[in-house]
């Protein structure tokens, strides 16, 4: 196997309460976003808020500023546009509104269509959400978040023992809130595209951790009269080279759909990026970590 670095002897669980008390910072932080999206404060996209989203494809080169003007004049406000520049392409995009669905949709289409004649546009999509299908759809996303967590606990339950699923979820739990948290903090939209990010990281994170979950479970069958901190600590070390190789792969991977996929795709891209960096920093500072603080030598007892 293809090694990045060798014979590593970094002390990770000698800076485990550091690593836990960041650790905790980023989950208070990932809590707080929760109880903000949930009273509406966040700034949802119209999966979860309701709204209307319209993309459009002019068959002629219009600047941005030019149609944002057009809809302003034709009386359409508080719309966010996003252009996908390489299809000639515009979303609009109005969250909420007291308006009738459908009546949203068809005024920019008028408006659009009065100033740049039919023949000009092409409706490629519309999208109407009402405010009581996007709080179902909220709803709806975090008790699928919460049933991944809780299908993680199982598997490490039955494949390990509980103490090593608990340092798993803890370790997911962590990844998913740190992620949410920082696109609260940055005011990023939070919509479906965004869970499906999540429910990804989580399920990489799970990888790495199980990963280095099966080392220290071979190591400690072997073990001479090294503690179990050094255990962990060598577990990690060795399987250190094989997370990084693999963490580096998997974030280029996501950095050229960041950089080459499109304004559409953007968000989604720097979820997973960041799911990565923090998936790696937990499944070495966290999962582990956690399951120590039942007691070193009850920890990774064997059954």
């Amino acid at each position: 196997m293809i090694e990045l670095i060798r014979n590593t002897k970094i002390d990770f669980m000698g800076k485990r309460i550091f690593a836990l008390v960041f650790s905790a910072l980023m989950i208070i932080l990932g809590i707080v976003s929760i109880v903000q999206i949930s009273r509406g404060k966040a700034n949802l996209g119209i999966d979860f808020a309701g709204g209307t989203a319209v993309q459009i494809k002019f068959n002629i080169d219009i600047p941005l500023q030019d149609i944002r003007k057009t809809l302003v004049d034709g009386g359409v406000t508080e719309f966010d546009l996003q252009t996908l520049t390489s299809e000639n392409k515009v979303l609009i995009r109005i969250k909420k509104g007291e308006q009738t669905l459908g009546g949203r949709s068809k005024k920019i289409i008028t408006v659009l269509s009065d100033k740049y004649s039919k023949e000009n546009i092409v409706v490629d999509s519309t999208t109407e959400i009402g405010p009581k299908v996007g709080g179902r759809l909220r709803n709806d996303a975090f008790w699928a978040v919460i049933a991944s967590i809780i299908g993680i606990l199982i598997y490490i339950t039955v494949r390990f023992q509980f103490k090593f699923s608990v340092g798993a979820t803890v370790a997911t739990f962590h990844d998913v809130l740190a992620v949410l948290g920082i696109f609260f903090l940055t005011g990023k939209e939070i919509n479906l595209i965004l869970v499906s990010a999540l429910l990804m990281i989580a399920g990489y994170s799970l990888t790495d951790t199980v990963v280095i979950f099966d080392r220290i479970r071979e190591n400690l069958s072997s073990r001479k009269k090294k503690s179990t901190s050094d255990i962990v600590n060598q577990s990690i070390n060795e399987c250190l080279s094989r997370t990084l190789i693999t963490s580096l792969t998997t974030f280029f991977a996501a950095a050229m759909l960041y950089l080459l996929g499109g304004e559409v795709i953007h968000d989604f891209a720097l979820a997973i990026m960041l799911g990565i960096v923090i998936g790696t920093y937990s499944s070495m500072f966290v999962a582990s970590p956690v399951v120590l603080l039942f007691g070193e030598d009850k920890a990774f007892s064997k059954r």
